[in-house]
């Protein structure tokens, strides 16, 4: 049997002990995957968000760009008049989301305790005078809204684009006399593009969003009138998880919204 030198084996045993300390200072994570490494969730299922109708063009893109980031989820938006909606959650509605356009609107929600968490403004509104291009009714202001001879449509007072109007005729000390009130700034909207009215009052984002359809028309009293557009996850949610990252993915997206005509949350 041949026998390895003594400087062979100091060699050799040296070797064993630097290897077995090398182990010894490997991170754990090295040695094997971490268990919470792969642990981040994967949004599934789908969701009902009801909004108000003024958030129709910037949700329905939101929402679009949204589930491009998130293959196999799905959104279905339901657009009105914010106090139709709120009145229909409180009825038992199956919603997940709601987004309204006032506070008040949707503290009928908060107080019915169907909120999972306290509401979150996410954006605020004015409204602005509409008119069909070329302005043939010959509106120059809001004291137009008190001409009988013109065709005026507002919102319904109960819908927060009829309390805004209701606010800035009190505050110019105007007594509108409108045509028809609507169930929503969408049907306003509907009805300025159709030439079938001479104005009606709608929001910002709208006139931006109607493009040549329609020309605004600023008025210094919208300026006192502003509305708050809160957004809340409701409490009965099937699918908590995907309500909070859309609340989470709208809030983060505020340039979006002020990039289709809305004022910043403060």
């Amino acid at each position: 049997m041949t026998r390895r030198p003594p400087v062979a084996l100091a060699v050799a045993a040296l070797s064993v002990l630097a290897l077995a300390g090398c182990a010894q200072d490997l991170p754990a994570e090295s040695a094997a995957p971490s268990a919470s490494a792969s642990a981040t969730p994967t949004l599934s299922g789908s969701i009902t968000v009801d909004a108000a109708a003024s958030l129709n063009g910037t949700f329905t893109a939101l929402g679009t760009s949204f589930k491009q980031e998130h293959p196999g989820v799905e959104i279905t938006f339901n657009f009105g008049g914010s106090s139709a909606l709120a009145a229909a959650i409180v009825s038992g509605s199956t919603v997940d989301v709601f987004a309204a356009a006032s506070t008040k609107t949707m503290q009928t929600v908060s107080d019915a305790s169907l909120t999972a968490a306290d509401p979150v403004v996410i954006a605020r509104n004015k409204l602005e005078i509409a008119v069909p291009p070329g302005n043939p009714g010959k509106i120059t202001g809001l004291k137009d809204f008190a001409d009988a001879g013109r065709t005026i449509v507002v919102c319904a007072k109960e819908v927060p684009c009829g309390a805004a109007a209701t606010s800035v005729f009190d505050i110019a000390k105007i007594t509108a006399k409108p045509d028809s009130y609507e169930p929503d700034v969408t049907s306003v909207l509907t009805k300025v593009e159709g030439n079938d009215a001479d104005a009606g009052l709608v929001y910002v984002t709208d006139v931006q969003a109607a493009g040549d359809k329609v020309q605004g028309i600023p008025f210094d009293e919208a300026d006192q009138a502003i509305t708050d557009y809160p957004i809340a996850a409701l409490k009965d949610s099937k699918n908590a998880a995907l309500a909070d990252a859309w609340i989470a993915y709208v809030q983060a997206h505020e340039a979006d919204l002020q990039a289709a005509g809305f004022l910043a949350p403060q």
